[in-house]
């Protein structure tokens, strides 16, 4: 029985794979990639000349069985398009896999976004909450952010340049403005940290594009807990809400989350404004 390797590449420059990485992706029997013209550059690169087959998010449960055949015969490296492998990409269904068969699945370290940028941001280390890539609709943005906003940690999150304004918005209206680091392009030609508060971050790439993936790291919340909204805080914000046109149901989910409110009261004081 084989080794399913989850090996981390390159997020961009690629002096920093290690040579441990490059021993076992030359050592394996074959390597499961998520983007094999991506990996095939990769390997080209440092003359490896390993066979390949895709595991991406569309194929990860048909290509299983395949997969862990071939991990009867010999090991087998999963690599990601960037980055460390399973994390925010295809892997941990192959993970649970293998161990399932009796596989042994070992980690080779390597580069990863959310811990590059943490440790570059200069906010605290010692106890984070990594998040991934945040909802695209904002009503479920600002749920998940609700939720976590009261948390001790520092928030990581992953952003598309696309996403990244309305993204920024959402954060200044739960959490707060506090002080964050936005990364993009990390290790690259035109790496870019930016430190300050979220207001500051927003007005700068409202007149700057946002181009490249982005890092989002949040500070925690102030030491003290953020207590429940005012009534004047619950009414302004169902106005802003209203100008959006979203229904009420939605509103009062939205406001209960972040608020401190009782969706049931929230969703009283919507009926109250209809009625007047």
């Amino acid at each position: 029985m084989g080794t399913l390797y989850l090996v981390a590449t390159p997020i961009g420059n690629l002096e920093d794979i290690s040579a441990r990485a490059l021993r076992v992706l030359r050592e394996a029997r074959l390597i499961a990639a998520e983007d094999t013209r991506q990996t095939r550059k990769l390997l080209s690169h440092f003359g490896i000349h390993t066979p390949l087959v895709s595991y991406h998010e569309h194929n990860k449960l048909t290509r299983l069985d395949e997969v862990l055949g071939e991990l009867t015969l010999g090991d087998v490296a999963l690599v990601s398009d960037a980055g460390t492998p399973a994390l925010n990409d295809p892997g941990y269904e192959l993970v649970l896999a293998a161990l399932a068969a009796g596989c042994t699945v070992s980690p080779i370290p390597g580069p990863s976004a959310p811990i590059s940028a943490l440790v570059a941001s200069g906010l605290p280390t010692d106890a984070f909450l990594y998040l991934g890539y945040l909802p695209r609709k904002a009503s479920e943005r600002r749920i998940l952010l609700g939720k976590v906003a009261n948390l001790p940690y520092t928030l990581i999150f992953l952003e598309t340049p696309h996403r990244l304004l309305d993204s920024l918005d959402d954060l200044l209206y739960v959490l707060g403005d506090r002080t964050c680091a936005v990364a993009r392009e990390l290790t690259k030609l035109h790496e870019e940290i930016l430190r300050g508060s979220l207001s500051s971050i927003r007005l700068h790439f409202s007149t700057i594009e946002p181009r490249g993936e982005f890092t989002l790291v949040v500070g925690g919340p102030p030491s003290q807990p953020q207590s429940r909204w005012t009534e004047e805080q619950v009414r302004a914000a169902l106005i802003e809400a209203r100008s959006r046109q979203l229904p009420a149901s939605q509103i009062a989910r939205e406001i209960a989350a972040i608020s401190g409110w009782p969706k049931k009261e929230v969703y009283q004081l919507i009926k109250l404004g209809t009625e007047h």
